[in-house]
């Protein structure tokens, strides 16, 4: 996985970018709910991180 960090001055937080390697399935996976339902991969992914469960560690 590649990581480039990346700051938007237009947004209010800082995004950091990933390229993530698919198998050919998954890809066409993610690619048929897209147009399925008209959103884009980014939105679906980033839906689908914020709902992983996360230990709390402070």
């Amino acid at each position: 996985m590649q990581h480039n960090q990346t700051f938007s001055m237009s947004k209010k937080w800082a995004i950091k970018r990933i390229t993530v390697n698919l198998a050919l399935d998954e890809a066409k996976k993610l690619e048929k709910y897209c147009d399925q339902t008209g959103r884009p991969a980014t939105d679906v992914i980033r839906e689908l991180i914020r709902g992983l469960p996360v230990t709390r560690t402070e």
